[in-house]
């Protein structure tokens, strides 16, 4: 039987009532319930069928998606690179159902050989991951929760042989994830698949065994999907996503404990009850005794407790032991149980830590006196601990506060500000008794140990600054002497801090005559300049470094740290000095400071900046990227900008230029509506041609670094042509004219009949035709454009034009009752029946078609909420 034959049989199949079959976009056919279609079927499957089943979804589903032969941060343009699977992503699924179906329900196959159903799911499973490489793993990721249960045992072996090999598969994977901003998960599905076999108590153990032994490989990535996440998910006491028994699961815990107690008090600290706790539950299992989605698991009193009370005892037994768990514990003091909280304080106060180091005592001394700071400053909360239990904790850190001044001091400075309030609200007041206390101590220190004391508890705090504001901020205190020139400069990163931040704070109060008053005889040039960079960012310091440092002037200006809002009208200064010493970043926080307080824009400074800054080695921060945005979008409302600079700069930008950031490359969108010669360029950079010299031509002369500059233009030419949303013929002023629009069309389709590029060109006009606007005569879309969109020859543009109606969805809720897909099915069907009244068939059917689907998807979506409108 050819495919011919079998479509017309599933086609006549479509025609009988209460049929399990759909045709969706008139393309791709669909079961409805495949469970239901199988088991209808299963009288159709003999032995031979299940042999023909695993050979082919061995070699379907061992196929490696070709997207793996480019860098990670290119996988998501593989398919402009061409480098797409043989075989659609419903097929493999459809394979991997199947197997699963196969696997589980194997014993109703009455015309099969005994046990021939779960064998072959097995064998299937063990011929596709067997010796897999990591692209494989990697392109089996959608597909391993389905596999996993087609034949649990066998996919966690071949889990557990991946993670025994020298070169483990899953390290390449967990390395894509990390691969800069565009790097993927390509293990969420092997977490997901896990999760699914852990609802059975016969595989908890051993799925928390295997997702302990991924947690070693985990080197932490930008995904919250991680192995030992699912670990703590899975055994949660409040919301367990498993059915095993409390047995079943304290003793999962006990084996990982066994098998990495690292990882075991990484997920014991998350088990401990908390108020602050969510979940979003785990993967569930859909074919080995599925569960409702609305399943919620009940937690009876006792459970509860069994639960909390064994894993506290746990967590008491593995901090006793280790200083750092200790010190962690007294975070989760309120989440232990009673005796547990008793045990772990009486140790505490025992000789053993009394005698531990300052050092460690001040750490566990520190957490300790916040965590009942806290439970003081919210005395009416419902989380708070009972006063005596407060004063158990206090009395406790009593005995093991420091003796050294410097310790005693430091939490004042450790400490954010709002941990050290003694009471919840009136926050200035309370800002101010905690300024005045570190006031205090500093003076305390000065007077005590002098400024070696100072300097001491400096090395030892995590914020110098802290000590340094302070020590400025003491009016009567003049130690200037004690700190320039010697901590200006120091290769101490603490020192030069608190000398920093000493003479912001001192400045506020004594502004430039103290500045010009300190005698700098022996300071040297470099001194000068740092000190320079610790002063306002101001033409006030401009014009000392000028004086100051003379022919050395752009050493400030190659290490100051701007601060743009200091500066009222004289940014345009501190720009041409951070261009001239190449520091274009710099100069575009400053253009965008103007943008923001509504200053003047030197359009040439501007676009200076810009080009400097695509290929600059000047460290990039996160905020960066918004910044080069809004000064963009300036110069693109400035009508003295060339245009071509500005469309030159919104190319190297394009990544950039995000509408769902707010932003647009107008004048490229311009250019590709206005130019039709533009556009055919960007399509020839995009696609192959269909004329074989053509591509040949081109084939023969390109290199590695033609190629790899082809790949950037092509990955460029995709982004703008995948957000175009200004239809050729639309003017600036937003009215639409039909002969530029035409002229515009006739020239392209020249061009691309000559280059190869016809077909794939009309779909990518389809699609911008989408954001055509109402004709005047009141048709939802303008005439000329629809009757173009109805030719004879433009069925690319009708297609274009459908994807771009249900891309413009974009991400929604789901609706039960099928709503708002129906309200979409109307809404297309009466735009359809308008262009059909002007006698637009083909343009018609294609709307048709369109409404027919959200038809379906409402039917679907109403069939698996199990709910009507």
């Amino acid at each position: 039987m050819n495919y011919k034959e079998f479509e017309n049989s599933l086609r006549a199949e479509l025609t009988k009532e209460n049929t399990e079959l759909s045709l969706r976009l008139g393309r791709i056919w669909q079961v409805q319930d495949k469970n239901e279609f199988l088991s209808i079927y299963r009288s159709s499957f003999f032995d031979k069928t299940l042999d023909l089943i695993k050979e082919i979804s061995t070699e379907v589903l061992s196929e490696v998606d070709p997207k793996f032969d480019l860098p990670p941060d290119q996988h998501f343009a593989a398919g402009i690179n061409d480098k797409k699977l043989q075989h659609s992503k419903n097929l493999r699924k459809g394979l991997a159902e199947t197997l699963a179906w196969v696997g589980v329900n194997g014993s109703i196959l009455s015309n099969c050989s005994p046990e021939k159903g779960e064998v072959t799911a097995m064998l299937s499973v063990r011929a596709i991951y067997t010796d897999a490489s990591w692209q494989l793993w990697g392109s089996l990721n959608e597909l391993h929760p389905i596999l996993a249960e087609a034949a649990p045992t066998e996919f966690l072996n071949v889990v557990e042989s991946a993670l025994k090999l020298p070169d483990c598969p899953f390290d390449r994977l967990f390395a894509q994830e990390n691969a800069g901003i565009m790097g993927q998960n390509y293990l969420t599905g092997l977490y997901w698949a896990l999760e699914a076999l852990a609802w059975d108590e016969r595989y908890l153990s051993r799925v928390c065994v295997v997702l302990v032994e991924l947690s070693e490989h985990d080197p932490g990535g930008n995904y919250l999907n991680r192995p030992s996440n699912s670990i703590r998910t899975i055994l949660l006491p409040w919301y367990p996503q498993t059915l095993a028994s409390v047995e079943t699961r304290i003793a999962s815990f006990k084996a990982i404990m066994i098998d990495s107690p690292e990882i075991a008090w990484k997920v014991l600290l998350g088990l401990l009850p908390n108020s602050h706790q969510t979940s979003m539950g785990t993967h569930k299992s859909e074919w080995r005794n599925p569960l409702p989605d609305d399943w919620k698991p009940v937690v009876t009193n006792e459970d509860f407790n069994q639960q909390v009370i064994h894993y506290s005892e746990l967590a008491v037994e593995m901090a006793i032991s280790d200083s750092q768990k200790l010190t962690a514990l007294v975070e989760n003091l309120d989440n232990l149980s009673k005796p547990s909280f008793e045990t772990i304080l009486l140790h505490i106060s025992s000789d053993p830590i009394i005698n531990w180091s300052e050092n460690q005592r001040y750490e566990l001394w520190s957490k300790l006196v916040e965590f009942s700071s806290k439970h003081r400053r919210f005395p009416d909360a419902k989380w708070v601990l009972p006063p005596d239990a407060i004063l158990l904790i206090e009395s406790t850190a009593e005995r093991i506060k420091p003796v050294a001044m410097a310790k005693r001091h430091k939490r004042l400075f450790d400490t954010r500000d709002h941990d050290l309030y003694e009471e919840n609200g009136n926050w200035q007041e309370q800002q101010e008794k905690v300024e005045s206390l570190r006031k205090q101590a500093i003076k305390e220190m000065l007077s005590e140990g002098g400024f070696a004391s100072v300097l001491e508890l400096a090395d030892s705090t995590e914020s110098a600054a802290r000590i340094g504001a302070t020590l400025g901020s003491i009016d009567d205190l003049e130690i200037s002497e004690e700190i320039y020139p010697h901590y200006i400069d120091s290769d101490n990163p603490a020192y030069k801090q608190l000398a920093s931040n000493y003479t912001w704070s001192h400045f506020r109060i004594k502004s430039w005559a103290w500045v010009d008053s300190l005698c700098r005889t022996n300071w040297s040039s470099n001194q000068n300049s740092v000190f320079l960079t610790f002063l306002p960012f101001t033409m006030e310091t401009w014009s000392r470094a000028k004086a100051w440092l003379s022919n050395a002037e752009n050493t400030y200006w190659l290490n100051i740290s701007a601060n743009p809002y200091e500066e009222e009208l004289n940014l345009n200064f501190a720009i041409d000095k951070f261009i001239e010493v190449g520091r274009p970043i710099s100069a575009i926080d400053c253009l965008h400071a103007q943008v923001n307080k509504k200053l003047p824009l030197d359009s040439d400074q501007a676009l200076k900046a810009l080009t400097d800054a695509i290929n600059t080695k000047e460290p990039i921060r996160s905020m960066d990227s918004y910044d080069i945005v809004e000064v963009i979008k300036a110069l693109q409302d400035k009508p003295d900008v060339n245009i071509d600079d500005i469309c030159k700069i919104e190319w190297s930008y394009l990544p950039l230029l995000d509408r769902h950031s707010g932003a647009e490359p107008k004048l490229l969108e311009r250019r590709l509506a206005t130019q039709p010669s533009y556009f055919c360029y960007l399509i020839r950079i995009l696609y192959r041609s269909d004329k074989p010299e053509i591509d040949e031509t081109t084939n023969e002369e390109s290199g590695q670094e033609i190629d790899t500059e082809r790949n950037a233009q092509a990955t460029n030419a995709w982004r703008l042509l995948h957000d175009w949303e200004r239809p050729p013929g639309l003017k600036d002023n937003g009215e639409f004219s039909a002969s530029d629009f035409k002229e515009w069309f006739k020239n392209v389709i020249e061009e691309c009949i000559a280059s190869g590029h016809l077909e794939v060109a009309m779909i990518e006009i389809g699609g911008v035709l989408f954001h055509c606007p109402p004709d005047d005569n009141g048709l939802w879309i303008n005439e000329s454009v629809a009757i173009v969109l109805n030719g004879r020859d433009t069925e690319g543009l009708r297609r274009g034009f459908s994807t771009a109606i249900f891309n413009s969805r974009g991400a929604h809720f789901v609706d039960p009752t099928g709503k708002p897909e129906r309200d979409l099915a109307e809404q297309w069907r009466g735009r359809a029946h308008a262009v059909e009244a002007l006698g637009l068939a083909r343009f018609a059917e294609a709307l048709k078609a369109v409404a027919e689907s959200y038809d379906r998807d409402a039917e679907r979506v109403i069939r698996e909420h199990g709910k009507e409108e």
